[in-house]
Order: structure tokens, then C-alpha cells, then sequence
């Protein structure tokens, strides 16, 4: 048992300022403000300075980063991105895989399956093959393919929490209903979609927009599209990618404002070259380009190519914008959590899991708990 004292500490309804928390082996088990008393448990606590304690960040969308990428059959490889976004406060992550032939998806999943087992990630999120030509991004367009019933059925697997899936496609509804109805998450994106076609997708079972205005349709006052029912639907979580380069720091302000905080997901999407100097890099098998920060593809047309955002960033960016302490680390932490049925992170409470950040005055990342255990 060991008792810490902090600066402040960010609960799901409060920043409680001069606090304390108290963590048992890999739980939280109390905490409080200092002048409301402090549990004597006969061990002088540990202070850690005037520092900001978040909850661990919770990443759903992430494809690699410090030189490693997900996509791969080398698990010491994928271990190193698991890492890379710890160091950045992320203790929860799904790891994402882009496009690639379904037998290269099905061998990169099972490579990522023992981290898994291991609790180094929550699983893995196939971001493709099903998706839309006509909004591929950075998917290769040749590998791109209508998702029939053997076609998902191949890909799926205990590992695979979340498929995105564009709900326009032919058999696009029936695979958001087989991904479901296999305990897994369907997402709606990189899609040309209807209004209609996207609210058809949800009502099909699908709970996520991915990365939501990036790979859709633009949104048009007379044409409102998959954004517009992104948006309106609130039986979708939306993912949002907070760098200021995938989108204009005011439009994370309007979706805030139609959706609200208890529907935003902050997410990196970021790849490789995430936290490496600029320069060429692979996403899937497709070659990208990195200028201060900014991924584009190398070839053909220039389309943004994920990111080199981690959540740190993407939380200092929300706070610096003037979203509160409490608000920040909903859309960090509690809300993707609870959206995937983790109940045992995303938060400072009693009886989670102790995943605490401690952050400066700047909101950089100063140290990492996870499970209990500080990282190195």
C-alpha cells in the first residue's frame, strides 16, 4: 500500500486540489483532499510534487509509433509502439491495422494476440479492408474489398474488438451485423455514405465513427452525409483525432458542441513516424511523408496518412483550447473506455485500475503509472 501525495488530482466530477490517492498492488483504493484528512496506514507518503494526476490515457485508434508500426508479425516490434505511447501516457490502447491482403491481416492479428494475453494492448482494430474507394486515404485502393460473409468471417477472431467498415457497400449492413453479433465493435468509416446510409449503419449495431470528418464525405448545409449523421446519432462514439492539422481547432469546438464530451473520443491514428524526425516512412504498404509532423502519402494524390499526434499532446491541445481539466480526461480516458465496456479503467476512482499521469503546469507528461507500477 502506498499513499502519494500530488498537486491535483482530476476525478470524473472534480479536480480536487492538495490531494492524496492511495494504491494497493494494482488498484486505487482511496483518495481525497488533504485537508479533509489523510489515511494513517503507518507509512510516510510519498510526495510527488505540485503535479496534474489524470487518469491513463485510453487510445482506440493507433497504428504504430517511435520507428514501429502494429502492422507486423514481429511481436517485440509491436511491443516497442505498445511502449512508446506508455511513455506518453497512453495505458490502454487498441492497435490499429490498415489495409493489407486478408491473409497478411489474419497473420499480423495472431502476431498481436499474445500481447493481448500479456495485457500490453486491448486488442486489435482492423481499420480495413471494407472500406470506400472513393474515400480510401491512405488504404491501398487495389486491396480494398465489399465485405462478404467469409471475407469477415476470415478475419475475425477473439483478438479483433473493433472492424471499421464503410455501410454503403454492398454487403456492408450485413457485415456491421456479423462483426456485432461476434462481440466485437463496428465502426463506420472512410465512407462516402448517405445521411441515410450512415443512420442505416447504426441501426445495423455500428457504435463508432472513426476518426470522424477525416475519410467521410464532406458535410454540406444541403447534403449533411455521414457527418451530419455522425453527429445527430447518438448511438455513435465519435473518434477525433486533436492535432490542429486533421482538423481546424474550430471544429473540434462545433463537434464538443453537438455531441458533448460523454460522446468525443480523443484518438491518436498515429503510425511509425510518430515521435521520429521528418522523413519517409511506410503505413501499410503504402509510402508516406513526414514534414514537421504533417503525414501526407508520397505518391499519387497527397492525402493525410494518419498521424504523429500522441494523447498527451491531444489532451494538452484540448485543455490549451479551454475544455476543463474534468472534460479533457472524460474525452481521454472515460469515454472511449466505457464505450468498449472497460469498466476498470478510464478514470480516478476507487476500485479502478491505478493508471495515473502526472503532468506539469505545461501539461507534459512528468511520469506514468500502469497497474500500479511506474514506467520507465
Amino acid at each position: 500500500m502506498t499513499t502519494y501525495r500530488v498537486g491535483r488530482l482530476v476525478t470524473p466530477d472534480d479536480v480536487l486540489e492538495n490531494a492524496w490517492i492511495q494504491v494497493v498492488d494494482a488498484d486505487i483504493v482511496a483518495f481525497g483532499r488533504r485537508s479533509e484528512g489523510m489515511p494513517a496506514d503507518g507509512k510516510r507518503p510519498e510526495d510527488l510534487g505540485n503535479v496534474t494526476v489524470v487518469p491513463g490515457f485510453v487510445d482506440i485508434h493507433t497504428h504504430g509509433g517511435g520507428g514501429s508500426t502494429y502492422s507486423t508479425t514481429d511481436p517485440e516490434e509491436a511491443r516497442k509502439v505498445a511502449a512508446f505511447h506508455a511513455r506518453h501516457g497512453t495505458t490502454t490502447t487498441l492497435a490499429s491495422l490498415v489495409t493489407a491482403p486478408l491473409d497478411d491481416i489474419v497473420s499480423q492479428t495472431a502476431c498481436l494476440a499474445d500481447l493481448i494475453t500479456d495485457g500490453v494492448i486491448a486488442g486489435v482494430h482492423l481499420e480495413g479492408p471494407f472500406l470506400s474507394a472513393a474515400r480510401c486515404g491512405a488504404h491501398e485502393p487495389t486491396l480494398l474489398r465489399d465485405p462478404v460473409a467469409d471475407d469477415v468471417t476470415k478475419v475475425l477472431s477473439d483478438a479483433v474488438k473493433m472492424v471499421t467498415i464503410a455501410p454503403e457497400l454492398e454487403h456492408g449492413l450485413d457485415a456491421i451485423r456479423q462483426v456485432v453479433d461476434a462481440g466485437a465493435v463496428a465502426a463506420l468509416g472512410h465512407t462516402d455514405a448517405t445521411y441515410e446510409q450512415m443512420i442505416a449503419g447504426a441501426d445495423a449495431g455500428a457504435t463508432v465513427a472513426t476518426h470522424l470528418f477525416n475519410g467521410m464525405r464532406p458535410f454540406h448545409h444541403r447534403d449533411p452525409g455521414p457527418v451530419g449523421a455522425a453527429l445527430n446519432d447518438e448511438r455513435l462514439l465519435l473518434e477525433v483525432i486533436n492535432d490542429g492539422l486533421h482538423l481546424d481547432p474550430q471544429v473540434v469546438r462545433v463537434a464538443l458542441a453537438a455531441a458533448g464530451v460523454n460522446r468525443i473520443a480523443l484518438i491518436t491514428d498515429a503510425m511509425e513516424a510518430t515521435g521520429m524526425p521528418d522523413g519517409r516512412y511506410k503505413l501499410g504498404s503504402l509510402e508516406v511523408d513526414v514534414k514537421e509532423g504533417l503525414v501526407t502519402l508520397a505518391h499519387g494524390k497527397h492525402s493525410i496518412a494518419g498521424s504523429t499526434l500522441t494523447m498527451d499532446v491531444s489532451y494538452a491541445n484540448a485543455v490549451k483550447a479551454g475544455v476543463s481539466l474534468v472534460d479533457a480526461s472524460r474525452m481521454a480516458s472515460t469515454t472511449p473506455a466505457q464505450a468498449f465496456g472497460w469498466y476498470d479503467v478510464g478514470g480516478i476512482e476507487t476500485g479502478k485500475r491505478a493508471d495515473l499521469v502526472l503532468l506539469d503546469d505545461g501539461y507534459v507528461v512528468q511520469k506514468v503509472m500502469r497497474a500500479g507500477s511506474w514506467l520507465d
